[in-house]
C-alpha cells in the first residue's frame, strides 16, 4: 500500500508541476496581450481619438458597388428568412447579393429561388459540382459569377462582403465599409453570437469567447500591424485586393482545401501587402456596435464538431499552409491562434492532477500519514497562476459585461468549464481528422445545423 501511495504521490507532483508551467506560459502570453490592449487604450485617448460612429459613414457619400456572397449547403432551414431580412435592413445604394447553392440540395435553392422572384437584388448561384465539397468552393462559383455579371453589364464591383445563411446582418455594415475600403484592402467587424435561452451555457460559452477575441484580440493584432484573419462574416475585401489573390492562385481566391478559408483570406492579404483593419464602430456616441449577430451551436456535439473544424483548419493545418510571416508581430499572433491544440494536453493533464490529488489526500488521511510537502518554487508558481486566472476572469467579465451586460458576464466565469470541456473533445476530434486528410481524405464541408431569430427587431 505505501508503495501504491508513493505512486500516486509522484503521479500528483509530476502533473501538477506540468500543468502549472504550462498554464503559466499561456497565462503570461495573454497577460501580454492585455497589456498591449491597455497601452493601445491610453494612446487612443491621449490622441483623442474616440470610437467612430455611422454618422462618419452617411449614405450620401456611399460610392461603391457591393457584392454580398452567401455560400449555402442544406440551409433551407434559416436562408429564406436571412434573405428577406438582409434585404429590409442592408443601408446602402448599390449592392447585390449572390446566394451558392448546389444542384442536389433541393429545399435550399427553393427557399432561394423564393425570395429571388421577389427581388432582383438576389441571385442564385449553382455550383457546377454536387454538394457538399468545401464552402471555399462555393464561394469560388460564387466569384466567378460576380466577375461573369460584372462584365455582361459593364459596371464592375468595388468589393466583396462575406456572409453565412444564419446571420442578422447589420443595417449599416455595408456603408462603413463602401468608406473604409477607399483606405484600406479588407475590413473586419466585429461578430457578436446571439444568447440563446434554450442554451444559455453551450451556446453561451461563445459569448464570452468572441467577447474577449473581438473585443481584446482582434483590435490589439490591428494595432500592432499584424496579419489580420477573417472571421468569415462581417468582413469585407476590395475587389482588386480579390483579384491579386485569384491571380496568386490560378483564377480563384478562396483556396477549397482548406477548411479555414475566411482565417487563411486574411492572412493572405497580409502576405500581398495589402492592408487588413479591424473596425468596432457604434451606431450612436453611446449605442452599441455595429456587429454581425447570430446562433452559434447549442449541443454539445454540434458544438464540439466546430471547434473541431477551427482547430483542424487553424491550429493544425496552417501550420504547413501558411507557415510564418516576417516580423514578431506576425510570429507572436500567429503562434496563438496555433497554440489551441498545444494547450489541450496541458488541460487535460491539469484535470488529471486534480482527480490525482484529490486521491492522494484522502488515501494520506485514510492511512494517517502526512503528504509530501509542495517545494517553495512551486508554490510561487500556483500563486502566480491563480493571480493570473483570476486577472483572466476580470478581464473576460469586463469584456463581456461591455457587451452583454452584467448577467451574461456574471455566467462567462462558470462557463470556462463549459468551453474547456467542449475543447478537449474537440482537440480528440480535429487530431482524428487531420490525420485523415494527411492520409489522403478529401475535404469536405463539415457545417452544423443553424436557426435564425424571429424576433429580429429586437437584434
Amino acid at each position: 500500500m505505501d508503495a501504491a501511495i508513493a505512486w500516486i504521490d509522484g503521479i500528483a507532483r509530476e502533473t501538477m508541476l506540468f500543468a502549472a508551467i504550462g498554464f503559466m506560459i499561456g497565462g503570461i502570453d495573454d497577460l501580454a496581450v492585455d497589456l498591449a490592449y491597455i497601452v493601445r487604450a491610453i494612446r487612443m485617448r491621449w490622441r483623442r481619438s474616440g470610437v467612430p460612429v455611422m454618422a462618419d459613414f452617411p449614405v450620401a457619400t456611399c460610392c461603391g458597388r457591393i457584392a454580398v456572397l452567401v455560400p449555402a449547403w442544406d440551409e433551407a432551414a434559416v436562408i429564406g428568412a436571412m434573405l428577406r431580412a438582409t434585404l429590409g435592413r442592408f443601408e446602402h445604394p448599390d449592392w447585390r447579393l449572390y446566394a451558392g447553392a448546389y444542384p442536389n440540395d433541393r429545399a435550399t435553392i427553393d427557399a432561394i429561388t423564393a425570395v429571388a422572384a421577389q427581388d432582383a437584388r438576389v441571385r442564385l448561384v449553382l455550383n457546377p459540382h454536387p454538394g457538399p465539397t468545401t464552402k471555399a468552393d462555393c464561394l469560388n462559383a460564387l466569384w466567378r459569377a460576380v466577375l461573369a455579371d460584372s462584365a455582361a453589364e459593364g459596371r464592375a464591383f468595388t468589393a466583396i462582403v462575406l456572409h453565412d445563411a444564419e446571420d442578422v446582418v447589420h443595417p449599416g455594415e455595408l456603408r462603413l465599409y463602401d468608406h473604409l475600403l477607399r483606405r484600406a484592402d479588407a475590413v473586419q467587424i466585429p461578430v457578436l453570437p446571439l444568447p440563446d435561452p434554450a442554451s444559455r451555457w453551450v451556446s453561451g460559452h461563445y459569448i464570452d469567447e468572441f467577447a474577449e477575441s473581438h473585443g481584446r484580440q482582434l483590435p490589439v493584432r490591428d494595432a500592432l500591424g499584424a496579419g489580420l484573419p477573417f472571421a468569415g462574416v462581417g468582413c469585407a475585401i476590395s475587389i482588386a485586393m480579390l483579384a491579386r489573390i485569384a491571380e496568386s492562385r490560378g483564377g480563384v481566391p478562396f483556396d477549397d482545401a482548406s477548411l479555414t478559408e475566411d482565417y487563411e483570406l486574411g492572412l493572405t492579404v497580409r502576405a500581398l501587402g495589402g492592408r487588413g483593419v479591424f473596425v468596432r464602430a457604434l451606431e450612436t456616441p453611446d449605442g452599441p456596435p455595429v456587429a454581425v449577430r447570430a446562433y452559434f451551436p447549442a449541443t454539445l456535439g454540434t458544438a464540439i464538431r466546430q471547434k473541431a473544424r477551427w482547430m483542424t483548419g487553424i491550429a493544425l493545418a496552417e501550420w504547413d499552409r501558411t507557415g510564418w510571416h516576417r516580423g514578431w508581430r506576425d510570429h507572436w499572433m500567429r503562434m496563438r491562434d496555433r497554440r489551441t491544440i498545444l494547450a489541450i494536453p496541458v488541460l487535460a493533464i491539469a484535470y488529471i492532477a486534480l482527480v490525482t490529488w484529490g486521491i492522494d489526500k484522502a488515501l494520506h488521511w485514510w492511512r494517517g500519514s502526512e503528504p509530501a510537502s509542495v517545494e517553495t518554487g512551486m508554490l510561487w508558481v500556483l500563486f502566480a497562476n491563480v493571480a493570473l486566472f483570476g486577472w483572466r476572469m476580470a478581464v473576460r467579465f469586463e469584456m463581456v459585461r461591455r457587451a452583454y451586460g452584467r448577467g451574461e458576464a456574471l455566467r462567462s466565469i462558470p462557463r470556462v468549464f463549459v468551453g474547456n470541456f467542449v475543447a478537449l473533445f474537440a482537440a480528440r476530434r480535429a487530431m482524428v481528422r487531420y490525420a485523415a486528410l494527411l492520409r489522403g481524405q478529401p475535404v469536405r464541408w463539415d457545417k452544423t445545423a443553424h436557426h435564425f431569430p424571429t424576433d429580429l427587431a429586437a437584434r
